[in-house]
């Protein structure tokens, strides 16, 4: 009877903590798996431009006429980035 409140807080963090983390982790590795040439993204580091080449562990990202940089595909914000759509500065704007 005694372990019974111990094993309930281990359920609780469970549902509460480790499984939307994990959930979160596979959702951001799907995003990174699925980027593609001209989609328009958002590093962590805050820098807007769009895609013109991806490689196994990186893509180059063009941030503005004829400057490109190269960024390992960690780097790339699945949160604030949209894909084929605008960025959240383009839409705001």
């Amino acid at each position: 009877m005694s372990f019974l409140p111990l094993v309930l807080i281990v359920i609780v963090f469970y549902f509460f903590m480790i499984r939307p983390q994990t959930k979160k982790a596979k959702e951001a590795k799907q995003f990174r798996e699925s980027l593609s040439k001209g989609d328009k993204v958002i590093t962590i580091g805050g820098l807007h431009g769009k895609i013109t080449e991806v490689k196994e562990l990186y893509v180059m990202i063009q941030i503005a006429n004829g400057i490109e940089v190269k960024v390992t595909k960690s780097a790339v914000s699945p949160e604030l980035s949209q894909g084929k759509g605008d960025s959240e500065l383009a839409q705001k704007n």
